[in-house]
């Protein structure tokens, strides 16, 4: 760790790591409460990883403020001693996003969890950073209000995580992204500033920096408030279990769905393995026999969720469907939503460990993608369960291994590696919403070339020209695209005339 400061209360660069770590600690125990800063070893345990366990390391500390002005004081301690800063929310990303750096800390956000105020008249909610998604909803319940992205994680995952990462949910088809339902974020920089992106209008003066902040990982700023949407419950839900014989079948149809006009409010699909995995854990009524099934929902009022009902019927009925099955309660349709949102845990019950995938896709070439990954199980000798938010062509391949088995986390991340290949080969992307991270920085060099990567860092620097915000995620340099021999240019490789750091 280096000084960046004359300023600085504490030379951290002169001292050996036992002495530095206590000087440290000595400074953020200044301000932050005893409970809000951990250092002992055993303590630094539970955040050594995010949801991607595969990937673990022990921070210098880990912090817990209950403030913003905490965190002003946190980011200005930080930068002074040049200590890397892994911004951290519930733990639930799945792209090792929150790994801690080991010579840096991990902020959480997780104690600054407070609803400050719902206007039912706006349709707005602000919140802090470490309020779960679900909590959101279930306050705004009273006003006929919720706020519809709805992450699989929901129940634990935060607002401060789903604005790093712009995560979506099964109902993104209809209701969109994070950055779809977001107006505001206050945050506040590595330098220490408060800044504000967005605002309650509709629309902001001068850049759009509010869509730059959503989906940024931690890399530029840390979230300290939300101003999220709020939209109203539908009169009505209804879904379509609809049963396929054939993968490809199943994700021509989903096409056809949408290219007959239809945007349903969710549209998921699965393939068999996921449905085996599934379906003893959580019971939802799900054809054990298909090949694959689709989850089709339509909301509304009775008379439009009646004709779209009957429209998808008609669409699906001529894709090949050979079965097709309309939930009759609310209780039923959260039974089929309940099986899907279950997968990743269902995974858990069937393998010792599995690798979360999330490439994106044009929606047509689904089945395509689906006859690929059949073809790596047998390449890498693993197993692999796929549940996709077909509507927009976000997949979640989860591939099933076991880390105590010599090799298997190898040909795991090159099962994982290939499968993001083949997603920028198909005209799509290396991820949907569950970020880069650390996860995906090395496939980030088959996504972009030199210019754009170049462009990228400029974009980190301005916010954060020491680099100490969430290092080494995200954006990979230059040297490291070289090492790995992988630059995407026009489906070619580029030579490298100066592999400049920055």
């Amino acid at each position: 760790m280096r000084q960046h400061s004359a300023e600085a209360a504490q030379d951290f660069s002169s001292v050996d790591r036992t002495v530095l770590v206590a000087a440290l600690v000595a400074e953020l125990a200044k301000v932050l409460p005893a409970a809000g800063l951990l250092h002992v070893k055993e303590d630094l345990k539970p955040y050594e990883c995010d949801g991607l366990s595969a990937y673990r390391e022990l921070p210098l500390a880990v912090l817990l403020p209950e403030t913003e002005a905490q965190v002003v004081a946190v980011m200005k301690i930080c930068r002074a001693a040049g200590v890397p800063i892994v911004p951290r929310g519930a733990g639930t990303g799945l792209s090792a996003g929150a790994l801690p750096h080991c010579d840096g800390v991990v902020l959480s956000l997780a104690k600054m969890k407070r609803i400050l105020h719902i206007d039912p008249v706006a349709r707005v909610a602000v919140v802090q950073p470490g309020v779960r998604n679900l909590s959101v909803s279930e306050a705004a319940a009273p006003f006929g209000l919720y706020y519809a992205p709805d992450p699989s994680s929901q129940i634990a995952c935060t607002i401060g995580g789903n604005v790093a990462e712009n995560s979506g949910g099964v109902h993104c088809l209809k209701y969109g992204l994070t950055v779809h339902n977001v107006l505001r974020v206050r945050a506040v920089t590595m330098a220490g500033d408060i800044v504000e992106f967005g605002n309650h209008a509709l629309d902001a003066p001068g850049y759009d920096l509010l869509a730059l902040a959503i989906g940024s990982e931690g890399l530029l700023a840390i979230t300290t408030e939300v101003t999220v949407k709020l939209v109203p419950r539908p009169e009505l839900a209804q879904v379509i279990m609809a049963s396929f014989d054939d993968v490809t079948k199943a994700g021509e149809a989903v096409a056809a769905v949408i290219g007959a006009g239809i945007i349903p409010a969710g549209l998921e699909m699965m393939d068999k393995p996921a449905i085996a995995a599934v379906e003893p854990f959580v019971k939802a009524g799900y054809d054990l026999n298909a090949a694959a099934i689709l989850l089709c929902e339509s909301d509304g009022t009775a008379e439009e969720v009646a004709e779209e009902i009957a429209r998808m019927k008609a669409v699906l009925e001529a894709s090949g469907a050979t079965g097709l099955r309309v939930s009759q309660s609310e209780a039923e349709r959260l039974r089929f939503w309940a099986g899907r949102k279950a997968a990743f845990p269902a995974a858990g019950r069937v393998s010792a460990d599995y690798y979360c995938m999330d490439g994106t896709i044009p929606r047509r070439r689904l089945g395509e993608m689906l006859t690929a990954i059949t073809a790596m199980e047998k390449k890498y000798g693993l197993r692999c369960m796929n549940v996709f938010h077909a509507g927009d062509g976000n997949l979640h391949p989860l591939i099933l291994y076991d880390a105590n088995v010599p090799g298997e986390l190898q040909r795991t991340e090159a099962f994982g590696a290939e499968i993001l290949k083949l997603s920028v080969d198909l005209g799509g992307t290396i991820t949907g919403e569950h970020g880069v991270g650390f996860e995906k920085i090395n496939s980030m060099c088959d996504q972009f070339g030199a210019d754009e990567l170049r462009a990228f860092h400029a974009v980190k620097r301005a916010f954060d020209p020491e680099g100490l915000l969430n290092p080494e995620k995200a954006i990979p340099t230059l040297h490291r695209c070289a090492e790995f021999g992988r630059m995407h240019v026009h489906g070619g490789q580029i030579k490298f005339p100066d592999l400049e750091r920055f």
